[in-house]
């Protein structure tokens, strides 16, 4: 049988989902569906069973507020006015009407976001690193190193693509804000190499302002990858180029402005979380050293092209950390994890290229191999249950649940805590706090010092019957939540005990519920 040769329209529309063989289509589903497929399935039911934690409480609060009242949501952790935060944005204003439509709590509703976050996510993934090389296995390799090529101390920080960070972060905004990055990556490579329709152009301003909304910090590099793609392949510059290119600027600037929520951009030099930050500055080296193996690869790139699109990415993302440790404005430390993307990327296309290898690249490929082993080493438990562990690798955080203090806890009625985990957990069931865990533009910062003063105060065991309940009264205080250490004052009444950690709920006061 004579094998017909597929034109080059024909090898687009089956590329990667079909193969034509014999002058028949045959499906054969490219290397990335199949693996990536893969990944999905295994990291969604990885996430689903690490039980709330960290920042996770802080999110399922937002899209509890928002459930409550769409247009108009309260503090997401006080029993306070919400206007200005910078939480409620398109996505979780999105979460928040999914929860009103379905009746899910807001726990449920961020839960179920992750799958969508990681397919949003690998998506992308695809489609940046095919514009980058059209070899199939480039976005497999991509997406293997991005989670496996960090560090040997683990790297736990929303917006960190590692294989555990993403276990408790994958349905934070921060993944989907880095998936949406990616699709505004791909789409202006595209635009850069061949140009577009106007409404092309106007849509990428549209995603870049609504990336801005989502997760400002994220939307500094997703932007600083737009500059990149924009000047390293971008070659025919005259006006009707240049209108083109203002044209995304301008829409994502009214997008972002536009929003009724809050304004981005009074968040422009706010530092009211760097100090909060500085610690992504620490241990830097053991954080993030095995990605370092993809410096080789880059540094080929730049060879190639001194104008090449992850080239500048990386340097550019750099400088910005740079900056953000000069200057104190630690927050610019959250890019690390997308400055990695760079080398992960160019190192996945360098490691794709037909064969045969020169002795170089066979050694880059056996030392990435062996980082990638030692990045599973370091990671694997986050897909590993104990259970199965044969070597006891770590494993994600795993918070005492909250919901048996919760289900006696009226929606916004007021606890006073000043315990880490139930301070950080306990409003995503709904209930609030006297003291906020987080800064946020809707509370000032001196109010929130001060009301964290009061619980110390409250809590001191010298305090008066008198003082205490001033406080009560100040804050509407309802519930104490206790640690195994705090006693409870005489006027508490405590009803129930935590069951792994022994705190104790103690009912105060006639408190009120939120309107």
């Amino acid at each position: 049988m004579t094998t017909a040769t597929p034109t080059r329209k024909h090898t687009r529309v089956v590329r990667g989902a079909t193969a034509v063989m014999g002058g028949r289509r045959s499906l054969r589903p490219s290397p990335y569906l199949v693996f990536g497929t893969l990944f999905w399935v295994l990291m969604s039911a990885a996430a689903w069973r690490v039980p709330i934690c960290c920042d996770f409480g802080q999110h399922a609060a937002v899209v509890e507020r928002l459930k409550a009242d769409l247009l108009n949501p309260a503090h997401p952790m006080a029993d306070l006015p919400g206007a200005g935060s910078a939480y409620y944005s398109p996505y979780a204003v999105a979460q928040g009407l999914v929860a009103q439509l379905t009746g899910l709590a807001g726990w449920q509703v961020v839960k179920l976001t992750g799958p969508l976050n990681l397919l949003l996510l690998l998506t992308g993934l695809g489609r940046v690193v095919r514009t980058l090389s059209p070899r199939p296995w480039a976005p497999v390799l991509a997406l293997a190193f991005m989670v496996l090529l960090w560090g040997t101390k683990m790297a736990w920080w929303s917006g960190y693509l590692g294989l555990m960070s993403m276990t408790g972060h994958l349905s934070f905004p921060s993944t989907f804000g880095i998936g949406l990055a990616f699709w505004i990556w791909a789409s202006t490579a595209r635009l850069a190499r061949s140009g577009g329709p106007l409404a092309a152009y106007a849509g990428l301003g549209i995603l870049s302002g609504v990336v801005l909304l989502v997760h400002p910090i994220s939307a500094v590099a997703a932007m600083i990858g737009v500059a990149a793609f924009v000047a390293g392949w971008q070659r025919d510059w005259h006006a009707r180029v240049v209108g083109r290119w203002a044209l995304v600027a301008v829409v994502a600037v009214l997008v972002a402005t536009a929003w009724p929520y809050y304004s981005v951009f009074s968040l422009v030099g706010d530092q009211s979380v760097d100090w909060i930050h500085k610690q992504l500055y620490t241990e830097m080296d053991a954080r993030f050293w095995l990605a370092l193996i993809g410096l080789p690869a880059l540094w080929l790139r730049g060879l190639r092209d001194r104008r090449d699109p992850l080239v500048l990415m990386f340097v550019t993302e750099v400088a910005v950390i740079a900056y953000g440790w000069l200057s104190g404005h630690y927050t610019y430390g959250r890019i690390l994890g997308l400055t990695l993307v760079p080398l992960q990327f160019a190192l996945a296309v360098e490691l794709a290229q037909a064969r045969p290898w020169p002795a170089g690249r066979r050694f880059l490929a056996q030392a990435t191999a062996a980082a990638a082993a030692l990045g599973f080493l370091v990671q694997g438990g986050a897909v590993v249950p104990r259970s199965v562990d044969p070597v006891g690798l770590d494993q994600p955080p795993r918070w005492a649940e909250y919901d048996w203090a919760a289900r006696r806890i009226g929606p916004g009625e007021v606890v006073l805590t000043d315990g880490y985990r139930p301070s950080r957990s306990l409003p995503g069931y709904g209930p609030n706090l006297v003291a906020p865990a987080w800064p946020d533009a809707s509370l000032p910062e001196p109010e929130r010092a001060r009301r964290q003063r009061d619980v110390a105060a409250y809590l001191d065991p010298g305090s008066t019957r008198a003082e205490r309940a001033a406080i009560v009264a100040r804050y509407h205080v309802r519930w104490l939540l206790l640690d195994p250490s705090q006693k409870a004052p005489q006027e508490a009444v405590v009803v129930a005990w935590g069951p792994r950690t022994g705190e104790a709920l103690a009912r105060v006061g006639p408190g009120r519920r939120a309107a």
